[in-house]
């Protein structure tokens, strides 16, 4: 039978049961759990995709235990009632075939949690490979002064850009380009040219950009003689073989070159350009490529990371080595981060052949991951319970609720609210500077509570990447207020 707690010991020969999803990901665990805990594991793959759809009668006729096992674990999803789960595992003992010469488990719903239910620590993911490179377009370069556009490298370098392209006029060439690509290589970082100008071009490359966009059949006669990699492009976006026809032609002069099939926006025949990356890359399984990922994060009204993401992961499965994006517009404006962040994570996820889900959520921003909401009742309990006269704000899906001793006001109006305390016994003694506080705290419960984020008060909201933490002013404010009470001998406490 199951025991209250799982604690291996050495020479245990532990049988790890999952789903064909999860497979890759349990093999990596078992592997560390062995070194950990001196053990040994072997993984149990039944024949369905995803494990939460087993069910104790339907593995009991698919369950092969391996000779000398001593223990069984299947996933918590087999049995999600804690009351049921001794009946279950009695069923899979008595049913099974050398079900009665083993220990059974149920174990975590997630086999990344195995290492704390194994009694240990969880394993920190360390996202630091990608294969992806980030270029990082500066649009319109030419147009700012020297100091702001150094400005800008220097800023898309700390953001995670990997090259600085330097987006040109088309309407006149820069005579002075020259200068745009020294100050990217004084910023040490490589720089590409993005123009159709030759003269333009030339001069770059002079200067030291070792790399072109783009090239078709209107320029790639000059690329010959420019000595460094370019990208090359079809003569309009949905002519996949212009695309051959001047990578070949560039390939066949010793130009180094990487394909980029153009993105197209939605509604301009966004599905049929991601075919034709992909057909490009079966028929050129060996070359290099690139996306330009800024005509779906810049003209679509969304948020960019989820877009980023899922465009980062086409290129990982499609082995496209290089993305071209911009941050222009608002809601665009921290896609190098996000890109830096989603090439790791994805990097991660395709080779553990797992979903890139409770590995990271620096790209979990408008929501939170997960909610913690307080117990029916706590609230009132908690006015009944505490001494003190100090505020606890909190938040959940419909109210916002401000409890003190005696006192729990709660209401989706924070002004509402608010008004209802200055009316109660509570309202004289409030300051401007606890009012303020109060009320920025408030504000914050309110935006928590429209979007589905978790509260706790005097700490920042959760952001992902973009958290900025906040410092304790609640309990700054209450030190404060003690230390100067303590002074003049009160013993009052700060109605916090």
């Amino acid at each position: 039978m199951q025991q209250d707690a799982f604690q291996p010991s050495t020479g245990q020969r532990i049988h790890l049961v999952t789903g064909k999803l999860a497979e890759p990901m349990l093999c990596h665990i078992a592997g560390e759990l062995e070194q950990r805990h001196d053990v040994r594991c072997t993984v149990g793959v039944a024949p369905i995709t995803v494990a939460a759809l087993m069910t104790p009668r339907w593995l009991k006729r698919k369950l092969d235990i391996p000779p000398q096992t001593t223990d069984v674990v299947l996933p918590g999803f087999i049995c999600l009632d804690p009351e049921q789960r001794a009946s279950v595992i009695s069923e899979l003992q008595n049913d099974v075939d050398r079900g009665d010469q083993v220990r059974w488990w149920i174990g975590p719903k997630d086999c990344r949690e195995l290492h704390e239910w194994f009694g240990g620590e969880s394993m920190p993911v360390e996202l630091t490979d990608h294969g992806i490179e980030i270029i990082a377009e500066i649009n319109h370069a030419p147009r700012l002064s020297m100091q702001d556009f150094r400005s800008a490298v220097g800023h898309l370098r700390d953001q995670g850009a990997d090259r600085i392209d330097i987006g040109c006029d088309p309407s006149s060439a820069c005579q002075n380009i020259a200068d745009y690509v020294r100050v990217v290589l004084d910023e040490g970082m490589p720089a590409s040219i993005d123009t159709f100008d030759i003269p333009e071009t030339e001069r770059a490359v002079a200067a030291g950009a070792d790399l072109v966009l783009s090239v078709n059949a209107s320029n790639r006669f000059a690329a010959m003689d420019w000595g460094c990699e370019v990208v090359a492009i079809p003569d309009v976006p949905n002519d996949i073989n212009s695309l051959k026809h001047t990578v070949d032609d560039l390939r066949q002069h010793g130009v180094c070159v990487r394909a980029d099939a153009i993105l197209e926006p939605i509604g301009s025949g966004f599905f049929a350009s991601l075919q034709r990356y992909a057909e490009f890359r079966k028929q050129e399984p060996t070359i290099k490529m690139m996306m330009g990922i800024g005509n779906l994060t810049e003209l679509t009204d969304v948020d960019s990371a989820g877009v980023n993401l899922i465009l980062l992961a086409i290129c990982e499965e499609l082995r496209i080595e290089s993305v071209l994006t911009t941050q222009v517009i608002n809601w665009a404006r921290s896609s190098v981060r996000e890109c830096d962040h989603a090439r790791r994570l994805l990097r991660y996820a395709v080779g553990m052949q797992t979903p890139p889900k409770r590995i990271s959520d620096a790209l979990v921003m408008l929501r939170d991951p997960k909610l913690r909401p307080m117990p029916d009742g706590a609230l009132d309990e908690l006015a009944t319970t505490i001494r003190d006269t100090n505020y606890r704000i909190f938040a959940d899906d419909s109210l916002i609720h401000l409890v003190s001793s005696g006192l729990h006001l709660s209401d989706r109006d924070a002004f509402a609210m608010f008004d209802a305390l200055l009316k109660s016994s509570r309202g004289d003694s409030m300051d401007p500077g606890h009012a303020f506080y109060l009320g920025y705290e408030m504000a914050k419960a309110t935006i928590a509570m429209q979007l589905g984020k978790q509260y706790e008060q005097d700490r920042a909201l959760n952001w992902g990447m973009l958290t900025v933490e906040e410092d304790a002013h609640r309990i700054e404010r209450t030190a404060r207020r003690r230390k100067g009470s303590n002074r003049k001998g009160s013993g009052d406490q700060e109605s916090d």
